[in-house]
């Protein structure tokens, strides 16, 4: 292995003499030559010191104690100011064994005293072992920057799927069903999407999934699951039948094809002509319905079935409810409930349920209903993404 060989981090031993007697230079240099993985600079100049050590990137200094013009400790604290060589192990080299010396040299920066000329093996073991430890510091600290980089990466991934989910969403609607919704990514976005849509004239369906996990591969699912259904891209399957609509998906949606990730949803059709609801659930929290006196008591409309995706054959039961006109029906994740209140205790369904049951039809939008989760938990940002979707039945 030649003299300049990377070492096997990638970074090779740099020492930089500064000393003003040539004579110490070629001594040094004569002791280091030859030496594997170890490159040497002399700089005989000390006015040049800090210049020399900022290009050749020394992993340890020899530096000599007693010079013209300036003294070695005075160019120590000049290393240690410096940015760049802030952290680069530096030996005082000295002519004398003082004590007075030695603290002085360590209380200004050094990190290690010898009198010259010291044994070359042990000149050449301390040279090792401070580049050693600097070496780590170097491989430590890109370390760091590449998972930096790295974080900063995912962050904007995220950001971006969680805009793209989100630029997917239907917009609110007006009219003898009025829907209206707030939705939150979380920060490390979610699975959670919704959807409605006119089926026919007289058949409105609405939905919203929630895909297990976090990360881009959750929010593409989801999408991918809105868009199937806003498109009715399943094949001859009858969107105002909840069953028929949930088994397809569990069919198409398998864990083993979609890198082991399953989805709960929860799916109903609305019948204008009968004011009939019909849904499914496939692990799903129910949706709230309130009559159109309101109450703290709403029905709850969920039928117990497991997740899609989960299993084959997996049965969905079809639930039925009639709709009054003034009802508001509430579909929503788990995301908008599950969180630890200030007092470490965990919400509960029931803690939630009064705030949906006091909003007045009348308040544009349902940020209202997040901002007093946020307020119970005491921060602004959930762990999981906060769905809400209101149906007004006019």
């Amino acid at each position: 292995m030649s003299a300049t060989s990377p070492s096997p981090s990638g970074y090779a031993i740099r020492v930089l003499l500064i000393d003003d007697q040539r004579m110490v230079g070629e001594a040094v240099r004569r002791m280091v030559v030859g030496e594997p993985n170890l490159v040497f600079e002399y700089c005989q100049n000390p006015a040049d010191a800090v210049a020399v050590a900022e290009r050749f990137q020394p992993t340890v200094i020899l530096q000599d104690l007693v010079m013209p013009g300036i003294d070695g400790l005075t160019l120590v604290e000049h290393y240690r100011a410096n940015p760049l060589t802030r952290e680069v192990p530096t030996i005082v080299l000295s002519s004398q064994e003082d004590a007075a010396v030695k603290a002085d040299a360590f209380a200004r920066g050094a990190n290690d005293y010898l009198v010259k000329l010291p044994d070359r093996i042990e000149l050449l073991a301390r040279i090792r072992h401070h580049s050693r430890g600097y070496i780590h510091l170097l491989e430590r600290n890109q370390a760091f920057d590449a998972l930096a980089a790295s974080q900063q990466l995912l962050a904007a991934e995220l950001a971006e799927a969680a805009e793209y989910v989100r630029s997917q969403l239907p917009a609110p609607l007006a009219g003898p069903i009025a829907v209206r919704w707030d939705f939150a990514s979380c920060s490390s976005v979610g699975g959670d999407a919704f959807g409605y849509h006119w089926i026919d004239e007289d058949h409105f369906a609405i939905y919203l999934l929630d895909v297990c996990g976090h990360g881009v591969g959750a929010a593409l699912l989801s999408v991918s699951v809105m868009n199937t259904i806003s498109s009715g891209s399943l094949g001859n399957t009858d969107f105002r039948e909840p069953g028929k609509v949930l088994t397809r998906l569990n069919q198409l949606f398998t864990m083993e094809r979609h890198n082991n990730m399953y989805f709960t949803i929860w799916y109903g059709v609305y019948e204008r002509t009968s004011q009939r609801l019909r849904y499914c659930t496939a692990g799903h929290p129910a949706a709230l319905l309130f009559g159109p006196g309101g109450g703290a008591e709403p029905a709850r409309l969920g039928i117990p079935a497991l997740p899609i995706g989960t299993l084959e054959d997996i049965e969905f039961p079809v639930g039925e409810a009639t709709i009054e006109l003034g009802s508001r029906l509430y579909v929503y994740s788990d995301g908008v409930y599950e969180v630890v209140l200030t007092n470490g205790s965990e919400m509960m369904l029931d803690d939630f349920i009064p705030l949906v049951a006091t909003q007045p039809p009348a308040v544009p939008g349902l940020a209202s209903v997040r901002a007093a989760v946020a307020e119970m938990q005491g921060r602004d940002r959930f762990d999981d993404d906060f769905s809400l979707v209101e149906l007004a039945f006019n």
